[in-house]
């Protein structure tokens, strides 16, 4: 152990009873196993930020669970329950997919939002993972598989943990627990080479539903091969139900399991901001603090982003005070964890201007999204990061393409065209998609560096084509300190200017157009199916109509340009909702484009217009 250097922070060997049957959370929570199984929590030493768990979790804990200390092995054997507990719900798993992720309601208590995530079914969800990844990989060399777990700070997340942990647990394989984390993080322990550290595993889980609401939770998983793909979720789901049935006969009958593994926790969080700080310090030429003298400010939102502050940028000699909502809290009382949202963008901006700050970073609830603020408070999100990151990318790689979602601009096409001298390659809407379509393309020789959503999604080749915020956020750090090395200052001009010359619409709106699966014209039919039928009858429109011009190449909805700008209508990649985005040089202009939308439309009654029709009436 001492050749560890204290990085395994818990190595607890726990011989588990398994009920089950764990309907009852009250029974449960007092078989021996859960308590124990709690106590592998509070890392030793560190911020509170890291030590997995947040201050709020801690004070909503029940007595038992904050009262115990431990510290050694643990032994629990845990005696079958004489009180009779009720049979387990059924669960249609297939709705829990959420494209390449599972989601679901963990937390109970908001009304219409019945809990689907609970402790069984994630139980459930992580033996069908390894039971996956085992048929996977039953070609490697013979060994023990290790799948590592981390959560962002939701209050569901230790919860949650448990259950994919027993999962785990349950199917032979070993767990390495590592408490608070990011999901980058989590795709990187399946490259790691550390044995410190239990690493590569074969495996990483992370528990986050990004920035939706405090009640839900979810799960993404990853190998080193990178995110699962959705075909690898429905496959996941599927063997997760016919486990789920067997919990369900074995719960009947108050049958109990009994099962044996090494459950480890490590800090593995500080060898991934290491190589973070060791990136920034590569691109300065090894100086020690290439951004002495910056002042840069976090807002992590109270998600998992907090230790970029303390963990990457003071090492690197950044002034970091005035960063805000670093503590993580899975109730995110301050503002939604969303580098899209208009709240949380202005939190930063403020931040920014009240410190008179270099520059402001903002982070999603699991880090892989983010977005920037310059010293004037201009916002770097959506097409402005896009183009930064482009113009970044095209001085290392000339020429290259960019890979982009749907609903980005005219005006960045012609910057990454005409100015930067790339290829602009508009894709779908979908992070996964995004990053599949940048890897095809390489694939058949077309080489392209960066795959990049709207929302703060970016993910390039040179990082194994992982969407990680953090390591965007590193890619701008390196230019002010490679640029203050070179003898270059100006602060956060030196990123403003990369993207000076990009040309931005005068009004953007984006409105979602709803489809009611219970009307009558939907015939029986599929919500997916009534918006094709839509937006072929909007393609068509477009065809006849000679003020508009059709995309000419497109790949998601009904895209054309008239009026000076142009509009995007397609459909939802998971709900019954057709969104609208509509860039146009005026307000006057975008109404333009609306009505020929709103003229199509108008003859579909299932779809929901109310907000389209508001729009143009109110001009």
């Amino acid at each position: 152990m001492s050749a560890m250097s204290g990085k395994v922070v818990q190595n607890v060997f726990v011989a588990q009873g398994y009920q089950q049957n764990r309907q009852s959370e009250t029974q449960y929570r007092r078989d021996c196993s859960a308590p124990y199984m709690r106590k592998l929590l509070p890392l030793q030493g560190g911020k509170l930020a890291w030590t997995g768990i947040s201050s709020m979790q801690m004070r909503n804990l029940p007595k038992y669970q904050s009262g115990f200390v431990n510290r050694g092995t643990v032994y629990c054997n845990a005696a079958s329950s004489t009180t009779a507990v009720p049979a387990l719900d059924k669960v249609d798993f297939l709705k829990l997919q959420n494209g390449s992720d599972i989601r679901g309601v963990a937390i109970g208590g908001v009304e219409g939002e019945p809990v689907s995530l609970t402790e069984p079914v994630t139980e459930a969800i992580a033996a069908a993972f390894a039971a996956w990844l085992l048929e996977k990989k039953k070609a490697d060399a013979p060994k023990r598989f290790k799948i590592s777990i981390g959560h962002d700070s939701r209050v569901s997340a230790q919860m949650l943990q448990d259950a994919v942990s027993r999962g785990i647990a349950g199917a032979g394989l070993d767990v390495v627990q590592y408490g608070l984390a990011s999901t980058p993080a989590m795709f990187n322990s399946t490259l790691t080479e550390d044995d410190a550290f239990f690493c590569p595993v074969d495996g990483a889980i992370m528990i986050t539903a990004s920035h939706l609401p405090y009640n839900r939770n979810g799960l993404k998983f990853f190998t080193n091969a990178g995110g699962l793909g959705k075909p690898d979720i429905k496959d996941i789901l599927e063997r997760a139900a016919d486990i789920y049935k067997k919990f369900m006969v074995e719960g009947l009958t108050n049958l109990e399991k009994q099962t044996s593994t090494s459950i480890k926790r490590v800090d593995y969080m500080s060898m991934y901001t290491s190589d973070l700080v060791k990136a920034v310090r590569r691109a300065a030429g090894d100086i020690e603090k290439p951004l002495e003298g910056f002042h840069i400010v976090v807002d992590a939102g109270n998600g998992a982003g907090g230790y970029f502050a303390a963990k990457v940028l003071e090492p690197l000699g950044a002034k970091t005070s005035g960063s805000q909502f670093l503590e993580p809290d899975g109730m995110f009382p301050n503002h939604i964890p969303n580098p899209e949202d208009k709240t949380a963008m202005k939190a930063i901006i403020q931040a920014v201007l009240d410190n008179k700050a270099d520059l402001g970073i903002i982070f999603d609830t699991d880090v892989d999204r983010s977005a920037a603020v310059d010293s004037t408070g201009h916002e770097l999100n959506r097409n402005r990061l896009i183009a930064l990151m482009s113009a970044i990318v095209l001085e290392e790689h000339p020429g290259t393409t960019i890979v982009t979602d749907s609903v980005t601009s005219d005006g960045l096409t012609t910057f990454i065209e005409k100015k930067l001298g790339g290829k602009h390659h508009r894709f779908k809407r979908g992070y996964k998609n995004v990053i599949d379509e940048a890897i095809r393309l390489n694939s058949i020789g077309e080489e392209s560096h960066l795959a990049i959503e709207t929302s703060g999604h970016g993910a390039l080749k040179e990082n194994h084509w992982l969407d990680d915020g953090a390591y965007l956020m590193v890619k701008l750090l390196n230019k002010l300190a490679s640029a203050r090395a070179a003898g270059r200052g100006g602060g956060s001009k030196v990123l403003t200017d990369l993207v000076d010359g990009l040309e931005e619409p005068g009004f953007a709106v984006e409105l979602r157009l709803k489809i009611d699966q219970n009307h009558s014209d939907l015939k029986g039919g599929s919500f997916r199916d009534y918006g094709e039928a839509v937006l072929k009858h909007l393609e068509n429109r477009v065809d006849s109509d000679p003020k508009l011009q059709k995309a000419p190449v497109n790949y998601e909805g009904v895209r054309a340009s008239g009026s000076g700008g142009w509009f995007l209508l397609r459909l939802s990649l998971h709900d019954p909702v057709l969104p609208l985005n509509i860039e146009a040089p005026s307000r006057e202009d975008a109404v333009k484009l609306g009505l020929a939308v709103a003229a199509a439309t108008k003859e579909f009654p299932a779809l929901d217009t109310s907000a389209l029709d508001e729009f143009v009436q109110a001009f």
